[in-house]
């Protein structure tokens, strides 16, 4: 009977599997969800291509974690619970680059995650997060449980994978790994044990610079259209090769990107665009068919252009992209009012041709925060022909500041209205809303209303990267004349932070914007820059002249005074007591001013010599040869042995000349001075 009711809950077991498998394959076109379902009940779980690894031999320790994230980890796992970073900031940290952000993900619910933090809430519908505030940081953190309520149909499709006999913690994390987007994303770093677990090859994809979905590319996709933009993104900042798998299926789906919310769109763009890697980024959405999605003008201009591009005759969009990927970077983003900016500044170029030195202006205006300044600067060096077709109409000095003026704002007025032109639907897909919009028109505000008394208050030509990433109109001002500036003149920076003379800071000398700048880069881990390498050279010269000016002095002091086997023989002695080198510089000079005189000394010498010899002799060698073991200083040798000498002698010099005091006080000092002079040479000798 006991088998009978066994068998029978297996069956009724397996007729749920099936019913809602069926369900999951209505969601999917019916040839692939058979074909997926037929593979994916034929498949088995190879354990063996599970690996742990420890984190410390790929070079990723603790350390590399920011204090917030850290923090949230060790209160999560003082309560009990297992917390991990996940996703692309391990992949990130393998490949030695700054992580946008270190999410966390833990066994606890959401519910409890929010209950360990005072500063918490817990976001989104699909996928919910709880966004933990800390330190002046956001970590979003996710549970276990929250994706495998949402994994739940995909899970029984994937039911005869689960391999028995696991560890549960490692079918917890192979659960999880199973529904994230690529390979190289489901990889778990455990700081506390400096493990790295990877269920899905995900570090072998990371070493051939693959791109690979865990499940098929189609299905993936399906799933979520996203992402086919998060793995553009992904492959434009990291120079990987998608699989053909992948490829075929971006083809096929592109267009479903339309079905995602406006924010989304937002997003996942600002990522692309914001981050360092927007030249890349609009290759890859033109190479895919989704630049004529969301940014039709620029991708007609892109196709019109493909067939004109020589080195003489660049297209101006990549070049000013190209630029600003010099300027911003994971850990230095930009707001997305900057590229916004860039495409309708390009976008009203391309409608309406201008002169160079009108740009010239233009941009100089933006950089510089004054109009003064900024015509001069222009008048300056707007001197070549700028070559971009048909951006560009042609070159013609103006020598008028106030028809100038009158040429700048029209120019202002013009990519205001193709920043408008993005919220219309004749622009294809609608993704800049209306508060954007507002946003980046403010950018071009000062250039329209009184443009002559503008005057930004920016004091300083480096980069606010805290301002400009959240949106400070007059950093985004100043980089966004920065990058036009760079694109018309052809003066591409060498490296991200290299600045020209003519971009020093007004409040900083020169030397002081070098050592900023070979600081930032040492913390960053950068080599050394140019104006670095610069500086330690200049420092090494002038280290190199004073001592060969010490040496030249020595050697005239040498030369002049002290034969060469004299002066070896006591730098050999003060070596040999290990002496300081500005101590040894001090008492060098001192020997030589000794020896120097000591040819005045034998006549005095010969006066007192046989007072030396009969009352001091034995007591003035004894202290000598102790001071010339001890190495004492010549202060410390006058005043152990030369007092009680100079108290008999004065005392014989009384007795025998009382009458002559003047004298005897002059020869009293001149002796003392002497004295000293004679244990000097018989320290040299001993």
């Amino acid at each position: 009977m006991a088998i009978l009711l066994q068998a029978k809950d297996r069956l009724l077991s397996r007729l749920k599997s099936l019913t809602k498998i069926q369900r999951f394959n209505h969601t999917l076109e019916p040839q692939m969800c058979r074909e997926m379902c037929s593979d994916s009940f034929n498949q088995e779980v190879d354990v063996s291509n599970w690996k742990t690894v420890d984190s410390r031999n790929l070079g990723i320790t603790r350390a590399m974690i920011p204090q917030p994230s850290w923090v949230v980890l060790k209160i999560l796992k003082s309560q009990g619970f297992q917390a991990y970073l996940v996703g692309g900031c391990v992949r990130d940290l393998l490949l030695r680059r700054v992580p946008k952000d270190f999410d966390v993900i833990t066994t606890a619910n959401l519910k409890q995650i929010r209950r360990q933090f005072h500063r918490s809430e817990i976001i989104g519908r699909r996928f919910p997060i709880c966004r933990v505030h800390i330190k002046g940081s956001v970590i979003e953190v996710s549970s276990f449980e929250t994706v495998a309520k949402h994994g739940e149909g995909k899970e029984m499709v994937l039911l005869s994978q689960i391999p028995y006999g696991c560890d549960e913690i490692d079918l917890v994390r192979w659960r999880n790994s199973i529904h994230r987007d690529f390979t190289i994303n489901s990889l778990f770093f455990d700081p506390f044990l400096n493990k790295i677990y990877d269920y899905a090859n995900g570090i072998s994809d990371l070493r051939c610079l693959k791109l690979r979905t865990l499940i098929p590319a189609y299905l993936s996709f399906t799933e979520d259209c996203a992402r086919i933009l998060r793995g553009l993104r992904i492959a434009a900042r990291l120079g990987l090769s998608f699989c053909k798998d992948i490829d075929t299926a971006m083809h096929s789906l592109s267009s479903s990107i339309e079905r995602l919310d406006k924010s989304r769109i937002m997003m996942e763009l600002n990522y692309m665009l914001s981050y360092g890697a927007a030249e890349s980024s609009i290759c890859l959405l033109r190479r895919y068919n989704l630049l004529k999605i969301l940014l039709p003008f620029h991708a007609a201009y892109l196709d019109q252009q493909a067939g004109k591009i020589t080195a003489e005759n660049p297209m101006m969009l990549m070049r000013l992209f190209f630029n600003l990927d010099k300027l911003v970077s994971c850990d230095r983003p930009a707001d997305y009012t900057l590229w916004v900016g860039l495409l309708s500044f390009h976008q009203a170029l391309v409608s309406d041709p201008q002169d160079a030195f009108v740009v010239w202006v233009f941009a100089s205006v933006l950089y510089h925060g004054k109009w003064k300044e900024g015509v001069k600067f222009a008048r300056d060096r707007a001197k070549e022909p700028v070559k971009f077709v048909p951006e560009i109409s042609g070159f013609s000095e103006i020598e008028s500041d106030e028809q100038l003026a009158v040429k700048v704002t029209e120019l202002a007025l013009s990519v205001q209205d193709c920043v408008n032109d993005l919220t219309k639907a004749s622009s294809g897909y609608v993704f800049v809303s209306k508060k954007i919009e507002r946003n980046v028109q403010q950018i071009f505000d000062v250039l329209v209303n009184s443009i002559e008394s503008y005057n930004s208050g920016k004091r300083s030509h480096i980069i606010d990267y805290d301002m400009l990433g959240k949106g400070n109109l007059v950093e985004t001002r100043f980089v966004l004349g920065k990058i036009i500036l760079k694109t018309i003149s052809g003066g591409l920076v060498a490296g991200e932070e290299e600045i020209d003379e003519e971009e020093m800071p007004e409040v900083l000398d020169k030397d002081s914007v070098e050592n900023y700048l070979a600081k930032k880069n040492r913390k960053r881990g950068l080599q050394p820059s140019s104006a670095e390498l610069k500086l330690k050279t200049a420092k090494k010269c002038k280290w190199t002249e004073k001592f060969s000016s010490i040496n030249h002095e020595l050697s005239m002091n040498k030369e002049d005074v002290v034969p060469k086997e004299e002066v070896e023989e006591i730098h050999k002695a003060v070596k040999n007591c290990q002496l300081p080198d500005k101590e040894l510089k001090v008492r060098t000079t001192e020997k030589h001013k000794w020896i120097e005189n000591s040819c005045h000394f034998d006549q005095e010498l010969s006066i007192n010599e046989e007072l030396v010899q009969k009352e001091g002799s034995q007591q003035l060698g004894e202290e000598t040869q102790k001071a010339a073991k001890t190495c004492q200083s010549p202060e410390e040798e006058i005043k152990v042995n030369p007092e009680k000498i100079l108290e008999k002698k004065d005392r014989h010099s009384l007795s025998t000349e009382g009458t002559n005091k003047k004298r005897d006080k002059q020869k009293r000092a001149d002796n003392k001075k002497k004295n000293g002079l004679l244990l000097s040479s018989l320290f040299k000798e001993k």
